[in-house]
């Protein structure tokens, strides 16, 4: 019988993956046999040579999100995939009453449009294949909570989450599987300030039951699994990786 928990064979597209969560998630998914593709705006190949340093397989893909409808091409150009991550996201932070225009579309484009673009493009080739798939999107604890100063960035993630769902609805007869992950607060260099300022660290780790800040490996771990055959009844879900944050 062979391994549930194993991608061997699988091929795997990986947005935003040059640093941090989509670094880590890229590793895992190659760590359990899959080829990944690494895409992102800045360069992936530290992802790649981790890769291959652990003995796995993978290639680079220089992708632009802000431009959805290129981004799109670029996936369907790789042809047979069997894993879609939306990992890729920006934030841009202000008061909603100041909040500009173009930092709304900036991050809808990025956060939202792009998503469904990349689900749509990888959906429309895997039902034409007629194999199935996995398509895993990173939401976040702004999937359920309000936050505050980054509206554009609270309604994508919303939108992520309401996307999983529908997209599981109308794909899932089709063997693809479509699910979410929201991170909690995890140590990436997009948390630095967070984590060196003692007061709001200590606010934070206060609320976490889990007692620290998680790691970009444990999304990957959570992401790998909701990839493999071990998850096969798994879709519509949004899987909560926060240490216990919104149980509390």
């Amino acid at each position: 019988m062979s391994d549930p928990f194993r991608l061997d064979g699988k091929r795997a597209f990986v947005t935003g993956a040059n640093t941090g969560i989509g670094k880590a998630i890229a590793v895992g998914l190659a760590a359990a046999g899959a080829h990944v593709i690494a895409a992102g705006r800045s360069s992936c190949a530290d992802t790649i040579a981790l890769i291959e340093e652990n003995g796995g397989s993978g290639e680079t893909c220089s992708l632009d999100l802000s431009n959805p409808t290129a981004a799109a091409k670029v996936l369907d150009g790789f042809g047979d995939l069997d894993i879609l991550v939306n990992n890729a996201g920006i934030i841009r932070r202000a008061d909603s009453v100041d909040y500009s225009e173009a930092d709304w579309d900036d991050v809808m484009d990025v956060n939202l449009k792009a998503v469904f673009m990349m689900c749509q493009t990888f959906a429309r080739a895997a039902i034409g294949r007629g194999k199935g798939g996995r398509i895993v999107n990173i939401a976040s604890l702004l999937s359920f909570q309000g936050g505050i100063r980054v509206p554009a960035y609270t309604a994508s993630k919303h939108g992520v989450a309401g996307l999983t769902k529908l997209f599981a609805n109308e794909w899932s007869a089709h063997g693809i599987n479509v699910n979410a992950v929201a991170p909690g607060y995890i140590a990436t260099n997009n948390t630095t300030a967070l984590r060196d300022d003692p007061q709001r660290s200590a606010e934070i780790l206060g609320r976490i039951p889990a007692g620290r800040w998680g790691d970009p490996e444990d999304i990957a771990g959570a992401v790998t699994f909701l990839c493999t055959p071990a998850s096969g009844y798994v879709t519509g879900a949004v899987l909560n990786v926060d240490g216990g944050w919104l149980a509390r």
